[in-house]
């Protein structure tokens, strides 16, 4: 984020719009989640919202990044129950956004967007990409390590295709909402663990 300001009330405002743009975007969506409807339901003019943010995806850059840091919170502390399966983890999380569809379509829009290297949110998704990586692949690793995953699976390969597949599904459940995507994923995992088991027995 490029603020407007550097000052304590400027950053602590900024935060709060964050916050009303999170609940805005969850309830009204991406194309309902104009400036004028955040700056209506944060009590602010839209000169004054775009005092704080400059452009409408500086803003929803902001929006990401915080439901990230919540989904962060939540997934240290599952990853470190040891009576939590990492394919559990990884759907629980899926279905999760699919309670919150405006999110989905923010996230689906925005990251198309941000493959232009000139788009405000290009640095926010590729950092996000790389991040994801690593963590999907430690937990991957792990479950490898279980018996879940064969061995003949490449954790950090595979971590690059759960998310294609995972940002694919979210695509297809934009257009047909009746697609469960925790359940795909899940029947994913569940081939793989039997692939693993069918392994181990050979």
């Amino acid at each position: 984020m490029q603020p407007a300001t550097k000052y304590p009330k400027g950053a602590a405002k900024q935060q709060e719009l964050v916050e009303v743009a999170l609940q805005v975007v969850a309830e009204r969506g991406y194309n309902g989640a104009t400036i004028t409807e955040v700056a209506d339901a944060a009590h602010l003019s839209k000169a004054g919202l775009l005092h704080h943010f400059r452009k409408k995806e500086d803003l929803f850059v902001e929006v990401l990044r915080r439901r990230d840091e919540l989904a962060t919170d939540k997934w240290m502390r599952e990853q470190g129950n040891p009576d939590v399966d990492g394919a559990d983890l990884i759907t629980g999380f899926i279905r999760d956004n699919a309670k919150v569809p405006g999110l989905v379509q923010l996230f689906t829009r925005l990251s198309a967007e941000a493959t232009n290297e000139t788009n405000p949110a290009h640095e926010f998704f590729r950092d996000r990409y790389d991040r994801n990586r690593e963590a999907s692949a430690a937990l991957l690793s792990s479950m490898q390590a279980a018996d879940r995953l064969p061995e003949s699976l490449n954790p950090e390969i595979f971590a690059v295709i759960l998310a294609a597949v995972q940002d694919g599904l979210q695509l297809r459940w934009l257009y047909d909402p009746d697609i469960d995507m925790a359940a795909h994923i899940a029947h994913l995992f569940s081939v793989l663990a039997h692939a693993a088991r069918e392994a181990a027995v050979v």
